[in-house]
């Protein structure tokens, strides 16, 4: 029954040699990784308005210089992403860049920034859609949360069934929104050439407040820091390399070309109209629904833009889903998060990343409300730290690998680096009092958290190993009984060698069974077993699923059919008791799995398989 209702809801798991053909070409990876940066156009202009309207009409006069800044930096982080692309084609998130080139401290602040951005990215764009849809549905309002944590879990469930139907469930609307945006813009521009493009009446924005600070510098600064949000997602293509077609670098860069110029042409397209039109933000209707009501009406091409508007900006968080679970997997697979996140599930996508990162979007957005406006401040302070790090990184990574061209490539991301880190302080120094603040205590928290998870696994590596033992002979039996005795394996360490001590002392007929998810881990256990596993065989057990408890019940039927006079085989299950509670929840818990699945088969059977634990006691 729980088989057919995940079917239904998930779809039919994927062998892992289906993973190449998961991967997506262009135009599917166009609309996975760039909904979040290309959606940002519905709201950038908008956050830079929003600072610039407390110097009254003035501010408005320097919206477009500002635009064409922020349009200058984006092409600067774009051509030093496009070099991390081809020095890094295997995948080049800034954690993997700053953790190589800068070292371990550097790496864990980038991946903090990643995923905290990650999370941030969610809640804004979720927001934000329903911010549009409410717009146009004034009704809606008041469920503004509810329709958020829903959206949050449609997004989630999409990820979950796996990132090629992902792929293409979201490639649909991106495209749209990119055909009724540059439509509008190109309308927009039209009227403008001719002398038609009309301001909007005085009175038809609501009530506007009258100017309330002077225009300077540092008004500009924050118009600016808050205009940089339309910079956020620009990153995720270089996380998500290893998700493309082959050449996956010549693509991804391909990609990221098309998504920038895309992204610079629709933003300083609607900075340009906000201005033409002389908008102003107001409560419950956003800028660029204004705009699209002056040019398109209230007719059937409204209602399109507002739909295409709301529907991009709650699947560009698909973009987190993407890359948060990627980094969050290489992240467990250093020891810096638990173990669980790179487990792939059944649809080949990271399942636990993509849980996570739901569970914690949806917590954001029912804490503030629902309010995109008081999530923009802490939204951008990560992705510029994360983008300084990276561009930091491939300058040292220039220098030590140097080839052709090496100073160039340097120097070019020399000059992103400087950007993104002065951009960086700005973003921090201008929003620090409303809310980044929260974003600065957070990623220190985030890196403790990392080097403790990292300590406590090194702990456990080094009481369970091998090191300093000798190979003894096994204590046999007493009696001449040949019981059968199973022992599954995760690994060779201390604590299994002690539940292979245990299983030979109750039968010289002793088999150890490893489950083969991961060839290199297999690898690992198969070199140990030529000086550990004395004369017990090793018994290698294919999982094309991935699963692990699946194949090792299968054998168990397979060797219980085998010779049924035998009765039931013994199943020793080696464990290890951590120190402290909190410490379980880093660990897989594969022993307890193994043991409920048994009790639960073999009890309702009433069959009665024995399982014995062999605990090994953990100090730290």
């Amino acid at each position: 029954m729980l088989a057919t209702v995940r079917w239904l809801i998930f779809g039919s798991p994927l062998p892992t040699s289906a993973e190449a053909h998961q991967r997506l070409g262009k135009l599917k990876a166009l609309a996975v990784f760039s909904s979040d940066a290309l959606s940002s156009v519905a709201y950038s202009t908008e956050e830079m308005l929003l600072v610039l309207l407390a110097a009254g009409s003035a501010g408005r006069e320097v919206l477009v210089p500002i635009s064409l800044a922020i349009a200058s930096l984006l092409a600067i982080v774009a051509v030093s992403y496009r070099q991390t692309i081809h020095g890094y084609p295997s995948g080049g998130g800034a954690y993997i860049v700053a953790h190589d080139n800068l070292g371990k401290w550097p790496g864990l602040i980038a991946a903090a920034a990643l995923l905290t951005g990650y999370v941030l990215t969610v809640a804004v764009s979720i927001t934000a859609g329903v911010a549009a849809i409410s717009s146009a549905l004034p009704a809606l309002g008041p469920y503004r949360v509810e329709m958020c944590v829903l959206a949050t879990t449609l997004v989630a469930w999409a990820n979950l069934r796996g990132a090629k139907e992902s792929g293409t469930v979201f490639s649909i609307p991106t495209y749209g929104f990119i055909i009724t945006l540059m439509t509008l813009v190109v309308v927009g521009l039209y009227r403008s050439i001719s002398g038609r493009l009309v301001p909007l009446p005085a009175g038809s924005q609501g009530n506007v407040v009258g100017p309330t600070e002077a225009l300077g510098s540092v008004l500009i600064l924050r118009a600016f820091a808050s205009g940089c949000a339309a910079l956020t997602g620009v990153e995720a293509i270089s996380n998500g390399i290893p998700a493309f077609e082959k050449p996956e670098a010549k693509n991804a860069g391909q990609t990221l070309v098309a998504m920038v110029i895309l992204l610079a042409s629709m933003f300083l397209g609607i900075s340009f109209l906000a201005h033409g039109l002389a908008v102003t933000p107001v409560e419950g209707e956003t800028v660029v629904s204004q705009i699209g009501r002056q040019l398109f009406g209230t007719g059937p091409l409204y209602l399109l833009l507002q739909a295409m508007t709301a529907l991009i900006l709650i699947l560009a968080a698909n973009t987190s889903f993407a890359d948060f679970p990627r980094l969050s997997a290489i992240l467990a697979r250093d020891g810096y998060l638990p173990r669980q996140f790179k487990r792939l599930g059944d649809r080949l996508v990271f399942s636990n990343g993509i849980i996570a990162l739901a569970v914690l979007s949806a917590v954001l957005i029912i804490i503030f409300g629902g309010q995109t406006h008081s999530l923009i401040p802490l939204y951008a302070v990560g992705v510029f730290l994360s983008f300084t790090l990276s561009q930091t990184g491939m300058v040292r990574h220039w220098q030590r690998v140097r080839g052709g061209g090496w100073r160039y490539k340097a120097v070019v991301n020399g000059v992103g680096a400087c950007a993104t880190g002065m951009v960086s302080l700005v973003v921090l120094g201008t929003k620090f009092a409303r809310g980044a603040w929260v974003v600065a205590v957070v990623i220190p928290l985030v890196v403790l958290w990392f080097d403790a998870i990292r300590r406590h696994y090194g702990n456990v590596a080094d009481e369970l190993s091998l090191e300093g033992m000798v190979p003894v002979a096994w204590h046999d039996a007493d009696t001449e009984e040949r019981r059968k005795v199973i022992v599954p394996l995760s690994g060779v360490h201390r604590a299994s060698l002690a539940a292979l001590h245990f299983a030979r002392s109750l039968s010289a007929d002793v088999k150890a069974v490893i489950v083969d998810v991961d060839p290199k881990d297999t690898g690992a256990v198969l070199e140990k077993w030529r000086t550990w596993g004395r004369d017990v065989p090793l018994v290698v057990l294919e999982s094309p699923y991935r699963s692990t408890i699946g194949p090792l019940l299968q054998y168990l039927d397979e060797q219980d059919q085998r010779d049924p006079d035998r009765g039931l085989a013994v199943v020793v299950l080696p464990e290890f008791v951590c120190a402290r509670w909190w410490h379980h929840l880093l660990h897989n818990q594969w022993a307890l799995l193994v043991r409920s699945a048994l009790t639960y088969r073999y009890g309702r059977s009433g069959e009665g398989r024995v399982i014995v634990g062999v605990p090994y006691f953990l100090g730290k």
